[in-house]
């Protein structure tokens, strides 16, 4: 745990960059709590032309966006390119880890997810997605990883630091865990369930130091 301070330290210095954490022994989700982080929607639009001037258009359009609907539809094309890799290879293997993943074979999409990491080691998704099987694997340290190598490449990947929320919150950590949702909420507005998460990590956090 004292590692694991540590590396919480890096995320306050650092702003956006986590620090690798420490091993810790997998926690047990409460019965009743479903481990659930930002995905990408099923259907992706397509999108065309420059990928840095796209999505700093539309990060400026998502926290513009006046409601809900407005808001997913921008979302959505911020996962397309995310999600876009111009590896041919790369796309295949993601479409298998997918698919595995699907079937609840971990071992599978981890190996998949690893072979897309080497390949191209500049693809957010990839890393994302390993991130996110570590985290519903309860291995945090791992995913802790994972999310720092994601923001290194886009701080404003609000996926990542809703996840970097949720292990904190399930690290017992309340404090950074609700900077990483005001992070995450910041960039995206919209998220699901965030707002109700820093509304009563905000009573709990705050309230506490008064």
């Amino acid at each position: 745990m004292r590692l694991l301070k540590l590396a919480i330290g890096v995320v306050v210095l650092a702003g956006l960059a986590v620090a690798p954490a420490a091993a810790q022994a997998p926690q047990v989700t409460p019965p009743g709590k479903q481990k659930k982080l930002p995905q990408p929607p099923a259907k992706l639009p397509r999108v065309f032309g420059d990928k840095t001037k796209n999505l700093d258009f539309l990060f400026g359009a998502l926290k513009a966006a006046p409601d809900q609907e407005s808001a997913k539809a921008v979302e959505a094309r911020i996962w397309a390119l995310w999600t876009a890799t111009p590896s041919d290879t790369a796309a295949l293997l993601m479409a298998r880890a997918k698919l595995a993943m699907d079937g609840k074979d971990t071992d599978v999409a981890l190996k998949l997810l690893d072979a897309v990491i080497k390949l191209r080691p500049d693809y957010i998704e990839a890393w994302n997605r390993r991130a996110t099987i570590y985290y519903l694997q309860n291995d945090y340290s791992r995913s802790m990883e994972d999310i720092r190598q994601v923001l290194i490449r886009e701080p404003r990947h609000f996926g990542a630091l809703a996840g970097l929320g949720m292990i904190m919150q399930e690290t017992g950590d309340e404090k950074h865990a609700l900077e990483a949702f005001r992070k995450a909420l910041a960039i995206n507005p919209y998220l699901e369930r965030v707002p109700d998460l820093v509304k009563s990590l905000s009573e709990k956090v705050e309230g506490r130091d008064i």
